[in-house]
């Protein structure tokens, strides 16, 4: 049997952290949290848990999580973030793979992410399939805003059963705060990138955004929220090229 750690990321949590910690204790060997200096009561829930618990000064989504990982005693890793839950059917799934692990492969899993207490399924959602567990030896986290897992050689990706249980924002005012605060990072490093863009973009661009999510990815189907998710993804995408416009 292989052995897990399960690497999770925290600033701030006290509200989920207690929650993803009661969803891994029966699938980790270990489980290791790197806190970036909360000022809630994150460090307390962790110390209580008894999980495996260092402080670091905030350096980035992916530069944390890589380092989270360079303290995981086994190699095979399970990321996981302090919002999200293993489902049951997806714990089973993880623990046959400790079992069974197949050398040279990678496993997803679908996400499905709650949004003000209601469950999202269309608008591009879900399944928002994500790799989670992998060798560490064999991949980083790259990227800014949204990171992702790049290997350093190639993998076979397996879809393991069960969803991963995302709890995203508790508020309309929650997710317009946070899409900004990613918007503007995403402006920034569009700049730093040279990327251009121009004035009649700023305003066709968040349009299609809304359409594409609320029409094309069936987001009506998902009522109030799946109306909110498209109009606050449009903002999103607006509030990025005016920034990239400012600089």
């Amino acid at each position: 049997m292989e052995k897990l750690s399960v690497v999770i990321i925290t600033f701030n949590e006290e509200k989920n952290i207690d929650r993803c910690l009661s969803s891994v204790k029966e699938i980790a060997d270990e489980i290791i949290v790197v806190d970036s200096f909360s000022t809630d009561k994150t460090k307390d829930i962790c110390l209580k848990a008894g999980v495996k618990f260092e402080q670091k000064q905030w350096q980035g989504y992916s530069a944390m999580k890589n380092y989270a990982n360079s303290l995981a005693s086994y190699n095979l890793i399970f990321s996981i973030d302090a919002d999200e839950v293993v489902s049951p059917e997806l714990k089973v799934s993880i623990l046959y793979v400790k079992d069974h692990y197949t050398q040279g492969a990678v496993y997803a899993m679908n996400r499905l992410n709650n949004y003000c207490g209601r469950w999202i399924r269309h608008g591009g959602w879900y399944p928002d399939r994500k790799i989670r567990v992998w060798d560490r030896r064999v991949g980083r986290w790259e990227g800014v805003v949204h990171e992702a897992p790049h290997f350093t050689r190639e993998v076979s990706t397996i879809l393991l059963n069960g969803d991963l249980l995302h709890y995203t924002y508790d508020s309309i005012q929650e997710h317009y705060k946070r899409v900004e605060k990613y918007a503007l990072i995403a402006a920034k490093e569009m700049t730093a990138r040279n990327k251009k863009t121009s004035k009649i973009s700023i305003i066709f661009k968040p349009a299609y955004k809304f359409i594409y999510v609320y029409i094309f990815r069936l987001g009506f189907l998902d009522g109030h929220e799946g109306y909110m998710i498209a109009k606050i993804s449009a903002h999103s995408v607006r509030t990025k090229l005016k920034a990239v416009c400012a600089e």
